[in-house]
């Protein structure tokens, strides 16, 4: 009998109250299958065949726990085994985590995470599970946001070990509000994904429909929460990340207060919030730790920055292609000096550079750290020299492309930046087409996508587009903490005031005592 006849077989014959009591030789075929593999160990406890029977897999369980705890009671204590019931294992180990069960579900998920399996007799169904399992083997010690630095605050970031990073969560927020609603996604992997929201604050429409999309997963095995992001995104066709994925605790923490869902993924050091905005990506969790005007002018000068990186070449190439009066007469000599021995159009120049700085970028990235900067920084510089004097390219071209590197990095989030180089090449395609008025489709095109975007099935260019002034606070500039009293709109929380602004009240009287 296979699993699917059993569960046909449960169906018919037991209501939903009634316990599952497998047939016995199905958990002989379980344990059959698992022989299979050569991690997996099954021996009697005690001397006596037949009796005590432990099954575990060897590279899931903590082996000191194994021989302390479960191997020396029973071998030292508990020689006599015949008055001993499954009843009684709980006592006799001492290990909190013990489940008895005959549901065969149950026991192949547990053995599969790390838990032994105790049988007090071979035939019997009913079994103990007991949690061994090494959590700590294979993951790293440190847990510092490398990929979101900051200077000022907290470097705290999340881990691959989710259980830990549940316990970070819950030593920023000790509130009972706090909630975590525990999955399993992947039809192979079973991964354990945790949804996290502040009951009270957080829209009930939001939980449930994170929920029910992750709910709704078919898809064999999960390794990172950014599959997860791509599964459960609102539209695949967009180049632009719909969810925001975060390594830092502070950060996730802020999102929560917010009223946003988080997502966290067994074996990921990287949490996804939801919905996003546009503007998320522009904000650093830096900007809270600075006075609000310096922040404000640090945001301002991010977005400034991703404007001039997208299109920054394409104009370039509009201006010199088809629009030559729009050169100021003070630029036009040293335009006209930098190109006089190039033999490609600008369109080609531009396409050359770009090509070699998505080079430089990716193999920086793929090689060791101290061989990666070193290969950056002379690669630059070599090949970069080495085109002017070779006439391949001008000096103004390859300043600005060097720049419009510079400032597609200016934001905190990895994906967005990934995501502003590759706006640039079709802004360059149709500049080098129609000039002016393809940069001009282009824009448009732009903002037609991102107004019809959603995250989480909220609008993706809010407040800017629904347009809504009262949440322009923490967008474009940071307001002072006076003004962010009020959680965004938008996110329709159900608790909108984060704090009472005026609940600390100078007193008129500290200068005159």
């Amino acid at each position: 009998m296979n699993n699917i006849m059993f569960k046909k077989w449960l169906g018919k014959n037991t209501s939903k109250t009634q316990p599952i009591n497998p047939h016995p030789q199905l958990l002989v075929e379980l344990f059959k299958k698992a022989k299979k593999s050569n991690d997996f160990k099954q021996f009697s406890v005690t001397n006596e065949e037949g009796n005590l029977i432990i099954s575990f897999y060897n590279t899931l369980i903590d082996q000191q726990q194994l021989q302390c705890k479960i191997l020396h009671v029973f071998q030292e204590h508990y020689t006599d085994v015949s008055n001993i019931e499954i009843k009684d294992i709980k006592n006799m180990i001492p290990i909190e985590d013990i489940i008895l069960t005959d549901s065969l579900e149950v026991i192949e998920s547990k053995l599969l995470r790390g838990y032994a399996i105790l049988q007090i007799k071979e035939n019997e169904n009913t079994c103990a599970l007991i949690n061994i399992s090494d959590k700590e083997i294979g993951l790293r010690d440190q847990n510092e946001a490398e990929n979101e630095f900051s200077v000022v605050g907290p470097k705290t970031g999340f881990v691959e070990n989710i259980d830990i990073n549940l316990h970070l969560l819950r030593g920023h927020l000790k509130t009972p509000n706090l909630i975590f609603q525990e999955i399993n996604v992947g039809t192979l992997s079973h991964t354990r994904v945790v949804i996290i929201y502040l009951e009270g604050i957080t829209n009930p429409q939001h939980i449930h429909t994170m929920n029910q999309r992750l709910q709704d997963i078919d898809f064999d095995v999960v390794f990172d929460s950014s599959q997860l992001h791509q599964i459960i995104s609102d539209d695949s066709l967009t180049p632009f990340p719909l969810s925001l994925s975060t390594e830092r605790v502070d950060r996730m923490v802020w999102a929560l207060i917010n009223g946003q869902v988080a997502v966290l993924c067994e074996g990921s050091p990287y949490a996804i919030t939801a919905p996003a905005t546009l503007f998320d990506f522009f904000v650093s969790p830096e900007d809270y730790y600075l006075q609000w005007v310096i922040a404000s002018f640090f945001r301002m000068i991010r977005i400034l920055g991703v404007l001039f990186s997208i299109f920054a070449t394409s104009i370039y190439i509009a201006v010199l292609t088809y629009h030559y009066e729009l050169i100021p007469k003070v630029l036009l000599g040293p335009l006209v000096y930098s190109r006089h021995n190039v033999p490609f159009p600008p369109v080609l120049e531009v396409l050359f550079l770009e090509f070699t700085i998505e080079l430089l970028r990716e193999a920086g990235a793929r090689l060791p750290a101290k061989v990666g900067q070193t290969l950056g920084i002379v690669g630059g510089i070599v090949i970069g020299q080495a085109a002017v004097e070779a006439a391949l390219t001008s000096n103004v071209l390859l300043i600005i492309v060097a720049l419009s590197a510079l400032a597609s990095s200016t934001t905190p989030s990895y994906k967005f930046s990934n995501t502003i180089r590759f706006l640039r090449f079709p802004l360059i395609i149709l500049a080098a087409i129609w000039g002016g008025f393809g940069v001009v489709l282009g824009i448009c095109f732009l903002f037609a996508h991102l107004t019809r975007l959603e995250s989480l099935g909220s609008p993706y260019t809010v407040p800017l587009y629904p347009f809504r002034p009262k949440d322009f606070k923490d967008t474009i500039i940071r307001s002072s903490y006076q003004e962010l009293a009020k959680r965004p709109g938008y996110l329709r929380p159900k608790s909108l005031w984060r704090y009472n602004p005026n609940s600390q009240k100078k007193n008129k009287n500290d200068f005159n005592e």
